[in-house]
């Protein structure tokens, strides 16, 4: 089954959720791997899609008396 798309407030969330488990010590061993798994992946798509919108200020930034392109976000 595919993995639906999550936005990167979503993302983060459930970032949080996972710390906030790991930090508990209450899982066991194969659960935390489990979710130091998925925080990675989630952590990973989280900085590619903060690095697509520093790209796109910096477009802006750059270019102050031009007028703005504007281009889809890049949700990868």
């Amino acid at each position: 089954m595919a993995e639906e798309k999550q936005n990167f407030e979503d993302s983060l969330r459930k970032l949080e959720q996972l710390v906030s488990e790991m930090e508990s010590g209450q899982l066991p061993l194969d659960e935390m791997m489990r979710r130091f798994e998925e925080g990675q992946k989630l952590a990973a798509s989280c900085t590619r899609e903060l690095d697509a919108i520093r790209r796109r200020i910096e477009k802006v930034v750059s270019a102050p008396n031009a007028p703005p392109q504007i281009e889809p976000l890049e949700i990868l």
